[in-house]
């Protein structure tokens, strides 16, 4: 099984529920970092590094621009900035709103999968619009995975119903299934998750 330490994870409304449920399944250990891009208002302060950290037993946090990336830490976009992955390093912009919001998870992906390729694990949760779509695709493409909630689940399924129409992902799950392959893929070892078919 291929290595598999990048996990980019994009969500909107009803987001902060999800990252938590999943986040407080994954163990201490967990080889590989997740980054994640929540849709927030720019003038608003963001605590969804706190509450992941709380919630969860890997830290969390708002990286700055430049800041070197980790394994088994949980990198959350600041409101107001996209965030990418370049070098070894987080980079952070303020360039064009993508789906009316910054951050979006469209530039995380894409960033991701021309970084990292196969490496890179794309997941979209609920949200209102469909955002991360486009990004799944390129994850697709670069080699990666792509997974996406399981719309029946989501408080606001169209982001994951989007990325089943536009990229044809690997697996559509429920949370406790999506910290059980993040934790799987991240040590190398075959899912016990079904693919779709």
């Amino acid at each position: 099984m291929n290595k598999h330490d990048i996990f980019v994870i994009g969500a909107s409304l009803g987001g902060v529920e999800a990252l938590s449920k999943i986040v407080s399944d994954l163990p201490a250990d967990l080889p590989g970092t997740l980054f994640v891009v929540l849709h927030f208002p720019s003038n608003r302060e963001s605590l969804l590094p706190q509450i992941l950290t709380r919630v969860g037993k890997l830290p969390a946090s708002h990286p700055q621009n430049e800041t070197l990336i980790a394994p088994g830490h949980i990198y959350v976009a600041p409101p107001d900035y996209h965030m990418t992955l370049r070098g070894g390093k987080i980079r952070l912009d303020q360039g064009p709103k993508e789906h009316f919001t910054r951050p979006s998870a469209n530039p995380l992906f894409r960033s991701a999968a021309q970084a990292y390729g196969s490496r890179v694990v794309g997941i979209v949760l609920t949200g209102g619009d469909s955002d991360g779509a486009q990004g799944l695709v390129a994850i697709k493409r670069g080699g990666g995975i792509s997974v996406v909630q399981d719309p029946d689940e989501a408080q606001a399924p169209s982001m994951p119903k989007s990325g089943l129409f536009q990229d044809s992902p690997d697996y559509c799950l429920r949370l406790p299934d999506l910290a059980r392959l993040i934790d799987q893929l991240s040590r190398g070892q075959e899912p016990d998750v079904p693919m779709l078919s």
